[in-house]
């Protein structure tokens, strides 16, 4: 007798065990270049920064212009992540991530042949950012709709933030390597050929039937959010060079200054600035939606405690892993005289805390709430930043950096998952577009916070540091005190002691100790100051996680989320 055919149309929904393991194996199969696009982008943006200084040689720029390119990269990104998110909607969530992959990898690749900065800023700064904004929010979003229950949606969202903090751990590492032994130009053509790999295995990505309507874009609302956050971003970025308040020097745009010395900051002239159209945004967004329209963003998603609650914490994850990384790489780097291979080697304890904590993600879920794991992760990073502060000083072991970089790697590696995860199941599918986009746009707004407020902290104690031991010391002359505060005044940065003892070649003997001393002892003291301005903000991510709902993180299909 035959055996009777299995009827894969039977059971709810019309979906049986031969459908439900194919579209389980399909779900899981997808990860693989979801979460290696994520390992790019966030390798990129650390990787840079060892590579500025054969950069500028090689294209025969300064410094400065280089910063200006990962500058510009942040901005276009940052400003473009909702509307690339809105534009998944429309175009499809495995189009957009294709379409975004495939431009990143241009602009790699164009960044690889780069003969100018101008050229660097083309592929780097416009087709790299633009790229990002178009692939990163498909990532989330396609996780969320194909995984149902929160263990298997929490396992994928692990996958992919731990590619993530692998790659902002490694990039100074395998950035560095790459740069002094080929070229600055063999990462990002190593990175042209890795998009070829993540569309090959795109190829096979089943996307969910989305129950969206088509609506029209929103263009005004779409302008006027890009630029609102492109200036917030640029205010806050100025922060490290020309303080919060008041201008340190003056600022000039051109032959042109905009700001003498003394008057207000730039942060506070483009922040303002930004925060304005951001208002004028929302306004924007309650007019059509008041008129029946569809906006870029709906207003009732933060009607949510969960999401709100929820993406104060993601904001202030990156913040605390972000401003961990740039003062400990300072440190190294300026303190211990470090270079940018040593530096990515010491922070290796991060990256398998990280990784480690990716593992446990899956048996965390099914055995505590989302909010405890979040808890968890913010007591355990702020205990290693404790731990950091405690042990670490400029002459003690590289050991003792260890049991606070694992601390903050697996802390952030359990929170960073177990927070997309509660902002992304907060909402039904059909607004996963506009979550992801607002969730991407706070994570990247979170990093460079990281950095610029940890980087204002250090110089502005640094200033007060240098200022204050030179006015107390015994040793320098009148007018050697009234010369050292004039060239503080003009412009002042962590420098090591080796640079120190160059600058003042040819002075007395102890000149020369006294203002090393002076430098050093303001320098590592603004590192910690700058190290305990990361763990002040992480107490405020703790706050609002504690403040989380029970049940936050559950699925509630057709339902916004406990308010």
């Amino acid at each position: 007798m035959a055996p009777e055919p299995k009827d894969f149309n039977a059971g709810r929904g019309g979906d049986a065990n031969g459908l439900s393991e194919i579209a389980a194996r399909s779900s899981r199969s997808m990860l693989v270049p979801l979460a290696l696009a994520q390992f790019l982008a966030s390798y990129d943006a650390s990787s840079m920064n060892v590579a500025i200084s054969r950069i500028t040689e090689d294209l025969g720029t300064t410094v400065t212009g280089v910063q200006t390119v990962i500058t510009l990269f942040t901005l276009t990104m940052a400003a473009l992540m909702i509307p690339g998110s809105k534009l998944s909607d429309l175009w499809g969530r495995k189009r957009c991530f294709r379409l975004g992959i495939a431009m990143y990898g241009i602009g790699a690749l164009v960044t690889a042949l780069a003969p100018a900065l101008a050229v660097m800023i083309a592929g780097f700064s416009l087709l790299e950012g633009i790229g990002s904004a178009l692939m990163i929010p498909p990532i989330y979003i396609l996780i969320t709709v194909s995984f149902a229950d929160p263990v298997s949606r929490a396992k994928g969202f692990a996958l992919v933030s731990a590619a993530g903090g692998l790659g902002s751990a490694s990039g100074p590492l395998i950035g560095g390597f790459l740069t002094t032994t080929i070229s600055w130009r063999a990462s990002f053509l190593a990175e042209a050929l890795v998009t070829l790999v993540i569309l090959y295995s795109s190829r096979r990505i089943v996307e969910p039937k989305a129950d969206v309507p088509k609506r029209e874009f929103d263009l005004v609302g779409a302008v006027l959010s890009a630029a609102g956050l492109a200036l917030t971003v640029v205010g806050i970025l100025q922060a490290g060079t020309y303080g919060w308040l008041r201008a340190r020097k003056d600022f000039v745009i051109g032959d042109a200054v905009v700001l003498e010395r003394g008057d207000l900051s730039p942060v506070v002239l483009f922040t303002t600035m930004g925060i304005a159209l951001l208002a004028l945004f929302f306004l924007h967004v309650r007019r059509r939606e008041r008129a029946g329209r569809a906006p870029l963003l709906s207003t009732r998603l933060f009607e949510s405690r969960t999401v709100n609650l929820g993406l104060v914490t993601q904001n202030v994850q990156w913040f605390m892993m972000i401003g961990t990384f740039f003062v400990v790489s300072v440190f190294l780097q300026v303190s211990r005289g470090y270079d940018a291979i040593r530096t990515g080697v010491l922070v290796t304890p991060a990256t398998l805390g990280i990784l480690i904590a990716s593992t446990r993600m899956e048996r965390m879920t099914r055995t505590y709430p989302q909010r405890s794991i979040i808890r968890a992760g913010f007591v355990t990073a702020l205990s290693g930043i404790a731990l950091l502060l405690l042990l670490v000083d400029a002459t003690s072991s590289v050991l003792t950096f260890i049991p606070g970089l694992f601390l903050i790697g697996f802390g952030a590696g359990i929170m960073l998952t177990a927070s997309v995860n509660i902002v992304q199941s907060s909402v039904p599918d059909e607004d996963q577009a506009e979550i992801s986009g607002i969730s991407r746009s706070v994570s990247n707004l979170g990093s460079s916070l990281g950095t610029a407020i940890a980087g204002a902290v250090l110089i502005s104690a640094l200033h007060a540091g240098i200022a204050s031991r030179v006015a107390e010391s015994t040793v320098l002359s009148a007018g050697e005190k009234q010369r050292l505060s004039a060239a503080l005044e003009h412009s002042v940065s962590a420098v090591s002691d080796t640079v120190v003892r160059e600058a003042l070649q040819g002075k007395p003997q102890a000149v020369v100790e006294d203002v090393t001393r002076i430098n050093a002892e303001a320098r590592d003291r603004a590192i910690g100051l700058a190290l305990a301005a990361v763990g002040l903000f992480g107490l405020i991510g703790l706050a609002a996680a504690m403040f989380l709902p029970a049940n936050a993180g559950c699925p509630r299909p057709g339902h916004a989320s406990t308010k």
